[in-house]
């Protein structure tokens, strides 16, 4: 085989892999969602401090909600919907930045938290509506649960912008309280852990977090206890 030949069959080979690459994340859009997800969440604490990191913060952001987006016109909710949501919680999210306007803080996280509870909740219909487990939706159980913990997060963002001082910790117990530590407060919660030490101390902030409480146990009751019994009748189907 001459050299040429050789080069050939090495570029049909490397296309084949680039095209089965594709076609596994086309396949599996919740897998891309989840990972992009747990990115952010390692990334964040890292650049959420400084203005030049908070523009990176957004447009971070920005590729989460894309993908939302791109989820929700894949299942059964509706894209322009999710559309319609996203684009003012994008630009009041940079006008803030960019003009210091802490009078759009509380829309775009109101914003933000419908977009990511109307996502969460079009996979759960997605992943509710099949009478089989797939490899997508098993995927889509954990993009959906950080889905939740984000819109929760954007809910005590609101209440914390609404009402300051609406939440403690055990370090610098009276300073607001940053996204990633309100993210950490969210996964505590919606896990039903209790490690966080970041706790809501008025009325309001506590029937937030109770109700995130409830959302948590809920969906591993309904959703996930649900995907596990599929998975388990899959194979016993397949026995008779």
């Amino acid at each position: 085989m001459s050299t040429t030949e050789n080069t050939d069959v090495t570029t049909t080979v490397i296309r084949f892999t680039h095209l089965r690459w594709l076609v596994r994340i086309i396949q599996h859009p919740s897998a891309v969602l989840l990972l992009v997800q747990l990115i952010g969440l390692l990334l964040y604490p890292f650049i959420e401090n400084t203005r030049p990191a908070r523009a990176l913060f957004g447009a971070f952001g920005v590729l989460v909600l894309g993908l939302a987006v791109a989820m929700t016109h894949r299942t059964r909710g509706h894209g322009w919907v999710s559309f319609c949501i996203a684009v003012p919680a994008v630009l009041f999210n940079v006008l803030d930045m960019t003009m210091d306007m802490p009078e759009l803080r509380p829309w775009w996280a109101a914003m933000e938290a419908l977009f990511y509870f109307y996502a969460a909740g079009s996979l759960i219909a997605y992943m509710l509506a099949d009478r089989r487990a797939t490899s997508d939706e098993l995927f889509a159980v954990g993009a959906t649960f950080t889905l939740l913990a984000w819109a929760f997060t954007y809910m005590f963002v609101l209440c914390q912008t609404l009402q300051p001082g609406c939440f403690s910790a055990a370090v610098n117990p009276h300073a607001p309280r940053s996204w990633t530590e309100l993210l950490f407060l969210s996964f505590a919660l919606m896990s039903s852990t209790g490690i966080g030490d970041v706790i809501p101390i008025t009325v309001q902030a506590r029937a937030v977090a109770s109700l995130e409480m409830f959302v948590g146990v809920m969906y591993i009751a309904l959703v996930v206890s649900r995907l596990i019994g599929l998975t388990l009748v899959a194979p016993a189907r397949g026995e008779d």
